[in-house]
C-alpha cells in the first residue's frame, strides 16, 4: 500500500529482527510480551515508524515496519532498541541482573527488505525502460 506525505509516495517495508544479548530468553510471560509490544508500538508511534507486523519471542523480537524514506533504517533501529531497552529496565528492572553488562539487545541485528515485487522484476522494469519509451514515440 502506497503512503503519502508532504513531498513524497513510498512503499518501504522492512523485516527487522532484534535478539536479545546472548539469545538470554527475557519476554517468557504473555505479561512481558505485551509490555514489550506497547513498547514499542508507543516507540513507533512517537517516531512515525508503522508497525504492520510483530512477534516478540522469549529471546527475540521480530517487526515488519514501514517508515518514511527521509529516516535512514539505521536511525530507525536505534531508536527501537535504544529506546525499548531504557523503557523495558524501568519497567523490569530485575531483568537487567539477567543480561551480562545489562545491555538488553545484542549489538547486532537483522534488516531486510521485503518489498511487493521481486528484484528481478524491477530489473526487468528498468532494463526494458528504453524500449518502452522508443515504442512510445
Amino acid at each position: 500500500m502506497l503512503k503519502h506525505n508532504r513531498t513524497n509516495v513510498y512503499d518501504f517495508n522492512y523485516h527487522l529482527v532484534c535478539v536479545t544479548k546472548y539469545r538470554k530468553e527475557i519476554f517468557t510471560s504473555n505479561q512481558q510480551r505485551t509490555a514489550m509490544k506497547d513498547i514499542l508500538k508507543r516507540i513507533c508511534e512517537q517516531r512515525g515508524i508503522e508497525i504492520e507486523h510483530m512477534e516478540v519471542m522469549p529471546e527475540h523480537i521480530h517487526l515488519l515496519i514501514s517508515f518514511p524514506p527521509l529516516m535512514a533504517p539505521a536511525s530507525a533501529v536505534k531508536a527501537i532498541k535504544g529506546v525499548s531497552a531504557r523503557d523495558w529496565f524501568k519497567a523490569y528492572p530485575e531483568t537487567k541482573q539477567l543480561l551480562y553488562g545489562g545491555h538488553l539487545w545484542s549489538p547486532s541485528y537483522f534488516m531486510a527488505t521485503a518489498g511487493n515485487v521481486s528484484k528481478q522484476i524491477v530489473a526487468n522494469y528498468i532494463e526494458t525502460q528504453m524500449q518502452r519509451s522508443a515504442r512510445i514515440k
